[in-house]
């Protein structure tokens, strides 16, 4: 895809992988659209903010519909980036950190692909990423609710591009292994470290996947540092 001029949605842009994301994509030339809570410093002329909750169905509606207004084009690209884990053995986790993390990890997946979706379709070409994780692929003990989450974006995003293949639209899903984000701040077990993939690590694999020739297809990509212990 030539990504000139194309408008992105990415989810999660307050930092760590979405605002490299953004970054990177400004950097290609475009427009993009930061769906998130908190507004990341970025100051440029081909990027909107809305401040959207992915948990939220009316809140992720707005953010589309406010993205459709300013930028008057359909989404060639979507970057479900937004996530979140809590850390605990399966008889500490609460019902609310559970459920919050399947809103999050899983819902808003949905909900803001389900906005896109139509439009990208009539376009006939276009691409959806969705950040999944090595818990994505393998069981972590202490981690079950957020591996659940993210087993269901894998499968998710397996049943998806079946799906939308021949309408010309592209669904990758990435398996990141440790990146050096603020995930580890609510995680107790494990203290972020330079050995540690980064941020912009990430947003240069998106990249290469979207600027993919239009019969290439990433499906699945998994992602690890080299040497994570230095």
């Amino acid at each position: 895809m030539e990504l000139v001029d194309k408008v992105a949605v990415v989810t999660g842009v307050s930092k760590g992988i979405g605002r490299a994301t953004v970054e990177a994509l400004l950097k290609k030339g475009c427009l993009v659209a930061g769906w998130g809570r908190t507004a990341p410093d970025i100051q440029h002329t081909n990027f909107y903010f809305f401040e959207t909750d992915v948990q939220d169905l009316s809140s992720v509606k707005n953010a589309y519909h406010g993205t459709i207004n300013s930028i008057g084009d359909d989404v060639s690209i979507l970057v479900n980036n937004a996530g979140l884990g809590f850390e605990g053995e399966l008889e500490q986790l609460t019902e609310e950190q559970w459920s919050t993390m399947f809103r999050t990890n899983v819902d808003g997946v949905f909900y803001c692909t389900q906005q896109v979706l139509p439009g990208m379709k009539e376009l006939g070409e276009a691409h959806i990423i969705n950040i999944s994780s090595i818990a994505g692929q393998t069981g972590i003990p202490g981690m079950s609710g957020y591996c659940a989450t993210k087993f269901a974006v894998r499968g998710f995003s397996q049943s998806l591009y079946k799906e939308v293949r021949n309408d010309g639209v592209k669904v990758t899903c990435i398996y990141p292994g440790s990146v050096q984000t603020n995930f580890f701040d609510s995680i107790d077990s494990v203290t972020a470290n330079d050995n540690m993939m980064q941020p912009e690590d990430i947003a240069s694999t998106i990249v290469h996947c979207l600027e993919s020739d239009a019969n290439y297809h990433h499906v699945d990509i998994e992602v690890r540092p080299l040497k994570p212990k230095g």
